[in-house]
C-alpha cells in the first residue's frame, strides 16, 4: 500500500468499466467521490493531509477524469453507486469511510445503503459534502446539458475556460479564490468529445428515477454520518442539508462560513477542522 506522500495510480475493471483511481497513505480506508464534471483532482487540497493518518482512495467516477466514458447511456446515480460498491468489494475495503461531494454524495448515499445491506457491512462512516439527496431545482448549466442538442451547442460554442469560469462563479462564494489553475482543471475535459457525451448523459439522469424510494430509506442509515455544507451554497441549498440531518438518524450538520458549493477547494482548512475530528472519533 502507498505511504503518506507517495501516490499510487491504478485502474480497476468493474462490470467491464475501467475506473481510474489514486491511492495514498496507510490506515483505515477513506474513499472519496467527486462531484459532477469533476475528477479526483477535486480533492487536491485535502488528500495529502488526510493521507497522514488514513489510506486515501480517490476514484474517478464513470465518465469523469481518466475513467471509461462509454456511449451506453448508463450514467445514473444508481449506475455510479453500483460501480462504487463493486470497487469497494474488489479492493476489499473494510472499516470504510465513504466521502462524497455533490453528485458524488448522491452516489455515496446509494452505495452506502447497498453496502449496509451486506452480511458484514464494510461501511463504518459516511461524510456528505453539499450532497445531492432530494429532487431539487437544478442549476442552469445542468438544465442546459439535459437537452442534448442544446448541451452540444453550448459546449461547442462557448470556450471551455469561459464555461468553466462561469460555473465556478456560481459554485464559489468568494470570487477572488477562483484561480487560473481551477479554471484550467474544470475546463480540461470539455474539449474531449467522449467526455462531453458522458457529461450530457450524466446531466440527463442526475436526478434518478425512484428518488422518493431512496429518500424513504435514509432513516435506515445507522452509521455515524457527517454533513458539511457551505453557508452560501447556490447549487445544492443548505436547506437540503438541514432536511438530510433530520432524515438520517444521528447525523450531524456542520456549516462552513463564507463558503459556496465546493468547501474542499474554497475553504479546505475549515473543512479539515470539521472532518478530521469526526474521522478520529
Amino acid at each position: 500500500m502507498a505511504e503518506s506522500g507517495v501516490v499510487t495510480r491504478g485502474a480497476s475493471c468493474i462490470e467491464g468499466i475501467t475506473l481510474n483511481y489514486q491511492l495514498q497513505g496507510t490506515g483505515k480506508p477513506l474513499l472519496l467521490l467527486h462531484g459532477f464534471g469533476a475528477n479526483i483532482g477535486n480533492w487536491r487540497f485535502i488528500a495529502p493531509e488526510l493521507a497522514r493518518s488514513y489510506q486515501v482512495w480517490l476514484l474517478d467516477l464513470k465518465g469523469h477524469g481518466d475513467s471509461a466514458k462509454p456511449d451506453d447511456g448508463a450514467y445514473s446515480l444508481h449506475d455510479q453507486a453500483r460501480l462504487v460498491t463493486g470497487f469497494v468489494e474488489q479492493q476489499q475495503l473494510d472499516q470504510l469511510t465513504l466521502i462524497g461531494h455533490s453528485y458524488g454524495g448522491g452516489a455515496a448515499l446509494i452505495a452506502g445503503l447497498t453496502l449496509l445491506k451486506k452480511a458484514n457491512p464494510a461501511l463504518r462512516r459516511l461524510v456528505l459534502i453539499g450532497s445531492i439527496a432530494y429532487p431539487q431545482r437544478l442549476p442552469h448549466f445542468v438544465r442546459l446539458l439535459r437537452y442534448p442538442w442544446l448541451g452540444r451547442l453550448g459546449l461547442a460554442s462557448l470556450p471551455a475556460r469561459l464555461a468553466s469560469y462561469l460555473v465556478l462563479r456560481l459554485a464559489y462564494f468568494d470570487q477572488h479564490k477562483i484561480t487560473r489553475e481551477s479554471v484550467e482543471y474544470y475546463a480540461a475535459p470539455l474539449g474531449n468529445s467522449d467526455a462531453q457525451k458522458a457529461l450530457i448523459a450524466t446531466a440527463r439522469q442526475i436526478i434518478p428515477r425512484g428518488f422518493d424510494d431512496i429518500v424513504a430509506r435514509y432513516p435506515e442509515i445507522p452509521v455515524p454520518t457527517l454533513l458539511i455544507w457551505g453557508d452560501h451554497d447556490r447549487i445544492v441549498p443548505l436547506e437540503n442539508g438541514h432536511r438530510l440531518c433530520r432524515d438520517v438518524p444521528g447525523a450531524r450538520l456542520e456549516v462552513v462560513a463564507d463558503c459556496g458549493h465546493i468547501p474542499q477547494e474554497e475553504q479546505p482548512d475549515a473543512l479539515l477542522k470539521i472532518l478530521l475530528p469526526f474521522l478520529a472519533t
